[in-house]
């Protein structure tokens, strides 16, 4: 797959490089670092797939974006940004992933293999020429079903331990590190609660700003004192605290 990286920082772009040198089957045909550079260059090495980031000086990366889904086709776009507020206008604008920075090399090699199993077909159904409204969300359901495997992985004695998410009961975070706790014990995870929470969205559910549970697992609620409440999950003696703040929240899931 022939990619171009868009950013204005060099040090970004640099890591990006690095990022996909181990990667087979991904050719670096470019890099930019504002939209009317990457503009230039797109028209000289047509790259199948931009790793774009958002906030740049002049035209930022949804306006180049919107710009390139007039080609036939479009190029696949993948926004790399350190800001979480673009999520929605990103998938807006038919982007096929959204990674936030710095950028976890696992993830993005999830999304590249992801992205090369897109025909051009498919991702030309994906530019707003051919998009009715009323569609929209249904498409984006195939973005992040083409993007978002439902496993985790961790490094785990010197080896890669991938773990389903169905087989999570809960995760929760301690200082700097996040631990999945599942039937066969605990795993120490890469990634920070609100990624995981970005990464699978409903089926998590926050209960405390340090726990998330999978939804799938929740079977309800056992109150401890008076106004604090714990979750009761599938296969677990003691589940989570849910905090004040995110006990309307919760509650209002419940069947």
């Amino acid at each position: 797959m022939r990619v171009m990286i868009v950013d204005d920082e060099p040090l970004a772009r640099l890591r990006m490089q690095r990022l996909l040198e181990p990667l087979p089957h991904i050719e670096l045909v470019a890099e930019a670092e504002n939209a009317q550079q990457a503009l230039e260059r797109y028209a000289s090495t047509k790259p199948e797939l931009l790793l774009l980031d958002i906030e740049m000086p002049g035209k930022n990366g949804i306006e180049l974006a919107q710009l390139l889904a007039a080609e036939s086709p479009a190029p696949a776009i993948v926004f790399c940004t350190a800001y979480d507020a673009h999520a929605i206008a990103a998938f807006e604008a038919k982007a096929i992933a959204y990674l936030l920075k710095p950028v976890k090399a696992q993830r993005l090699t999830e999304v590249l293999a992801a992205a090369t199993q897109l025909n051009r077909a498919q991702l030309a159904s994906l530019t707003p020429a051919t998009t009715e409204p009323a569609d929209s969300e249904r498409i984006n359901e195939l973005e992040l079903a083409a993007t978002q495997k439902l496993e985790l992985s961790a490094r785990q004695g010197g080896g890669i331990q991938r773990l389903a998410l169905d087989a999570v009961h809960f995760f929760y975070a301690d200082n700097k590190y996040v631990t999945a706790v599942y039937g066969g014990g605990e795993l120490l995870l890469d990634e920070s609660l609100k990624e995981l929470e970005q990464l699978f969205g409903e089926r998590l559910q926050r209960v405390h700003r340090n726990a998330l549970v999978v939804w799938a697992r929740v079977q309800g609620m056992q109150r401890i004192t008076q106004g604090r409440y714990r979750v009761m999950i599938e296969g677990v003696t003691e589940g989570p605290i849910i905090s004040r703040r995110h006990l309307a929240a919760f509650k209002a899931r419940l069947p």
